[in-house]
């Protein structure tokens, strides 16, 4: 017996109830609602609506099955490769005597697409964050781009180089190289980039004896090698590698800094011929000690991070009369005898960090005027500048 409270008013079952066959249940236009509805059930017209808007059920219809079954299906309506390959519209507006191209972000997957050889007098030439797999460029370009940026891309092999003559700056960052190789050619080249590729090996350098950067963060090497042919390197960054010792970096006596952070050192050593070494960073290792010998031919240097390692003493840093900042955050340090005499007579040294290390956590409200007191040039503590 049908419950008289699922019933309308003229005694048929109302449409959100299930009745005895579901699919036999049409569902029409809402009817204009009457002024008078019943009293005793649902507030409804006299055609029944209750005033609730109900849709048909609706299934997606899969216009090309074929491809569930089918890996290899290809849709023939679909556009042809060369037509989304890259926009050959997106330079058209350039003057063709433009000096810089920019094109960052702009799906270009193309190279030749663009026809570049409109610009006859490009000198910077960037492509980031594109999808370029083949380097293939002009060879007019090849005598006029000084900077050259393919930082983000989708490159596996480093060819397609031959016909630069000027290219001082060479950034192929983020992509999918394994190997350095076809580059040695590029003698005027100043600044080398290849950071986060799938570099395992420093190699193929001789003839950038002009080269004064090198980029190699974030690859996976495991040692430091054949740097021999950069006699004029002043810059050599190896972050985030999986480097074991610092070592064959004698010939480099031109090198001013050198980015060690993120790797499996557990010493510092091999830094005795470079005597114009002004800044280091060795933080995120695994050293405990600064050795009477790691520094001590490093009188210039400026900059020292030793953050974030193992080292209980701070020691044999006296000679550094030069030094400007020291990073030394989240070590053993403990005593604040060891900093005073290591840093008080550094008239230059204005930057120190050692929070997380116990000097600061066994007494953090008297942390900062402890290290007022000990280094009264200080002009900074971490990150806060000493009130005058």
């Amino acid at each position: 017996m049908t419950d008289p409270s699922q019933t309308l008013s003229n005694g048929s079952q109302r449409a959100d109830q299930p009745s005895d066959s579901q699919a036999d249940i049409k569902i029409q236009d809402p009817p204009a609602q009457d002024s008078h509805p019943s009293s005793n059930g649902p507030l409804v017209s006299s055609n029944g609506w209750d005033g609730k808007l109900r849709m048909p059920p609706r299934n997606a219809v899969l216009t090309n099955p074929e491809i569930l079954s089918d890996p290899d299906y290809s849709d023939p309506d679909a556009p042809p490769v060369d037509q989304i390959e890259a926009d050959e519209d997106l330079l058209d507006d350039l003057d063709p005597n433009v000096e810089d191209i920019d094109l960052v972000h702009s799906r270009v997957t193309s190279i030749p697409a663009l026809r570049l050889e409109r610009f006859t007098k490009v000198i910077r030439l960037c492509l980031r964050q594109n999808q370029i797999s083949s380097i293939q460029f002009p060879a007019s370009l090849g005598d006029t781009v000084q900077e050259l940026d393919l930082y983000d891309n989708l490159i596996s092999h480093v060819k397609g180089f031959d016909d630069f003559k000027v290219l001082t700056s060479l950034d192929l960052s983020f992509n999918k190289i394994k190997h350095i190789k076809h580059v040695n050619h590029l003698r005027t080249l100043k600044e080398l980039y290849f950071v986060q590729n799938r570099i395992s090996k420093i190699e193929n350098l001789e003839g950038l004896e002009n080269l004064t950067m090198i980029e190699l963060a974030a690859n996976r090497l495991r040692e430091i090698e054949n740097l021999e042919p950069l006699q004029a390197l002043q810059e050599l960054w190896l972050g985030k590698n999986k480097i074991t010792e610092i070592k064959n970096l004698s010939p480099l006596t031109h090198l001013r800094l050198l980015d060690l952070k993120s790797n499996r050192l557990t010493s510092i050593s091999g830094l005795e011929s470079l005597s114009n070494l002004e800044e280091l960073y060795v933080s995120h290792n695994a050293i405990t000690e600064i050795s009477a010998s790691s520094l001590s031919q490093n009188h210039k240097l400026r900059v020292l991070d030793i953050s974030n390692n193992q080292i209980s003493h701070l020691e044999n840093l006296s000679h550094l009369k030069h030094l400007e900042e020291l990073w030394a955050s989240s070590n053993r340090f403990s005593d604040f005898r060891e900093v005073e005499r290591e840093l008080a007579d550094k008239e230059e040294l204005e930057t120190v960090y050692f929070e997380m290390n116990p000097l600061q956590l066994m007494g953090p409200a008297v942390y900062r005027n402890k290290v007022k007191l000990a280094l009264p040039q200080i002009k900074q503590i971490d990150a806060t500048y000493v009130r005058v």
